[in-house]
């Protein structure tokens, strides 16, 4: 009975997290779905920059099939939103008490190689909106390496172009999700840990970049020509493309591309862009 509540509230929560994304002009792409369908065990990693990455997140819930989320406990009494979380299965974690949030994982992750779950993780930890990656916590790669089951790194593309967390403002917007291809962790023991991380942190950055250039291709950056923020917005389409499709793909990157994403986010131009969206 409990198996079809939780299915239900996930249907339900998906279903309305559809609707806000409509109401407030949200637009997800998603790239690398074959990766999220894939019935298989792993580790979701995300980039945290807005709670409107729940938004994305419960707009491609149903590509992921059986998948549940690692959430601060705080979360839990802010009903009915905290309920219906835990109805859908999230889990819920003390982050003062480190201990106890480690006993927590600890206690699910068998289950979730044995059922072949999907478990949604923020490494970051804090959600920012600062234009860049910051340093991961090492919990979701303690989980991998512990069961020996792949990270999946998802990545979402750059919210500055309609979102400012400090002068409020929201305005419709396109987001890439780009879903990387998985990263095996069999054979690696704690001790390697640091190194998975750099390495899956290093794609994400780069993926990260090269969608947001994109996304923001259509805003001229003030220190460059029309002529060539055409061609840095041109190659960042192919070689996002190309990351999003296979990991070979990393194998194109060019500097151009990620280029017009720093000249954008180091721009002086760009609250008066965010308020004109």
């Amino acid at each position: 009975m409990c198996k079809y509540i939780t299915v239900f509230i996930s249907v339900w929560a998906s279903t309305w997290c559809h609707r806000v994304t409509a109401l407030v002009g949200l637009r997800w792409e998603l790239r690398g779905k074959e990766h999220l369908e894939k019935d298989q065990a792993c580790i979701i990693v995300a980039n945290h920059q807005s709670s409107l990455d729940v938004l994305g997140m419960f707009n491609i819930w149903h590509v992921m099939n059986k998948c549940t989320v690692v959430a601060k406990r705080e979360l839990f009494y802010a009903w009915p939103f905290g309920l219906a979380a835990w109805l859908a299965g999230l889990i819920f974690i003390d982050r003062v008490r480190g201990e106890k949030a480690r006993e927590t994982l600890n206690a699910v992750n068998r289950r979730i190689k044995q059922q072949r779950i999907k478990l949604w993780v923020f490494p970051e930890g804090t959600r920012r909106n600062t234009g860049e990656l910051h340093p991961f916590k090492k919990g979701a790669f303690h989980m991998a390496i512990d069961q020996q089951i792949p990270i999946l790194p998802v990545v979402f593309s750059s919210y500055c172009t309609f979102l400012n967390d400090k002068m409020k403002i929201l305005n419709s917007g396109r987001i890439v999700i780009t879903t990387l291809p998985p990263i095996s962790t069999e054979g690696l023991t704690k001790d390697d840990i640091d190194t998975l991380m750099d390495r899956v942190r290093e794609q994400m950055s780069e993926t990260f970049k090269l969608t947001s250039a994109e996304t923001l291709q259509r805003y001229k950056p003030p220190q460059k020509s029309a002529p060539q923020a055409v061609v840095d917005g041109a190659e960042a389409v192919a070689v996002a493309a190309a990351v999003a499709n296979s990991s070979a793909g990393y194998a194109q990157l060019h500097v151009g591309a990620a280029a017009s994403y720093e000249s954008y986010k180091s721009s002086a131009g760009k609250t008066s862009i965010l308020k004109t969206l």
